[in-house]
């Protein structure tokens, strides 16, 4: 692969046995694993005829730089989304699991997407958008932030449009271009 591509995929000629470490081993069963961002393979030692798993994940190289509102450039952090999240989620009863999925999302979509600059109003958009389909008093949280809400009217307009238009369900597309 070039040097260009955002993500390299680096693979041993052979597996080694974790057990007996001879390179005789054959994959039984291939899998999607982690949501899509792995493969896991169920293997077995033709030697010692023990079974065990790997993951095979694509390696992120390329780093991406965000571009703030004052045009100042930053290396992305994902931790950064994920620290906004959990604030933005205080004590909600949300899982972790969750926090961690939301922002793993967006992540992978932003690499996908972006080669190099990601405007920070773009990341803005995508966590409000996903904070509002997981928590709607979260996504008030942080919208009051990303959207710097100046007064109470502000934040009466945002839950007003919540309630008018309230989330979409999981796996259900826009209509007519909405966000």
């Amino acid at each position: 692969m070039n040097g260009d591509h955002p993500y390299s995929l680096q693979l041993e000629s052979r597996v080694r046995c974790p057990f007996c470490e001879s390179p005789s081993t054959k994959v039984c069963d291939s899998r999607p694993g982690e949501g899509g961002a792995s493969i896991r393979r169920r293997r077995e030692c033709e030697d010692c005829e023990k079974r065990f798993t790997t993951f095979e994940r694509i390696e992120k190289t390329r780093r991406l730089v965000v571009v703030k509102r004052d045009d100042t450039r930053v290396p992305f952090d994902g931790e950064r989304i994920l620290r906004g999240v959990q604030a933005a989620c205080g004590k909600r009863p949300i899982a972790e699991d969750a926090k961690v999925a939301l922002v793993q999302r967006i992540e992978d979509e932003l690499h996908r997407e972006f080669d190099r600059e990601i405007p920070s109003d773009e990341i803005g958009r995508r966590v409000t958008r996903a904070l509002r389909e997981l928590d709607q008093i979260a996504y008030i949280r942080y919208a009051s932030e990303y959207q710097q809400f100046r007064s109470v009217d502000d934040i009466a307009e945002a839950v007003d449009e919540l309630r008018q238009r309230p989330p979409t369900l999981p796996n259900q597309e826009p209509l007519f271009g909405e966000d």
